[in-house]
């Protein structure tokens, strides 16, 4: 009879143990269930994703059409990365756009710059621009033309902010 009841004590210390992890689980447990099906869910939409990939990949058979690509051309010695070229614009292009309160020489000089790295964008795009050539209202609408280009390409740029005019020299 002593062993049985020193069982029966160790499960009641063990049961009191529990018993505040049982409460947790038993109030938590709409919040646990919550985060286990997101957690399923993400993880079928991005098995759906991954599938939906693959199978674009294979309908248009998307090695081919890198197949033309020279991708050395990415490696040579003196070209900046894009991501460098892109980070550049983006800091340029804020500052273009917040030239309000500076002078007309500083805002200059940042539009210059800021077409500069456009052009650098450009060339490791293969995009086709004419900034340098042109000047006043004709280089405004070449730098909004370049700008959608490398917006379709993937380069993220400052845009003009609601109710903002922009200074012309």
């Amino acid at each position: 009879m002593g062993v049985g009841r020193g069982l029966l004590l160790m499960l009641a210390i063990l049961a009191v143990c529990c018993l505040p992890a049982a409460f947790a689980l038993l109030f938590c447990a709409d919040e646990i269930i919550d985060r286990v099906a997101c957690r399923w869910a993400e993880w079928r939409e991005q098995r759906r994703e991954r599938r939906t990939i693959a199978r674009l990949d294979r309908a248009i058979e998307a090695d081919a059409l890198t197949r033309d690509i020279d991708l050395t051309e990415f490696d040579r010695n003196g070209r900046r990365p894009l991501e460098q070229i892109a980070a550049d614009l983006r800091r340029f292009g804020g500052h273009r756009l917040a030239a309000a309160d500076r002078s007309v020489v500083w805002h200059g000089a940042v539009i210059d710059a800021y077409d500069e790295r456009l052009r650098a964008a450009c060339r490791a795009l293969d995009i086709p621009e004419h900034l340098a050539e042109l000047e006043g209202v004709d280089r405004e609408i070449e730098r909004v033309r370049v700008e959608g280009l490398l917006h379709a390409a993937g380069i993220t740029l400052p845009t003009a902010r609601a109710g903002h005019r922009q200074r012309h020299r």
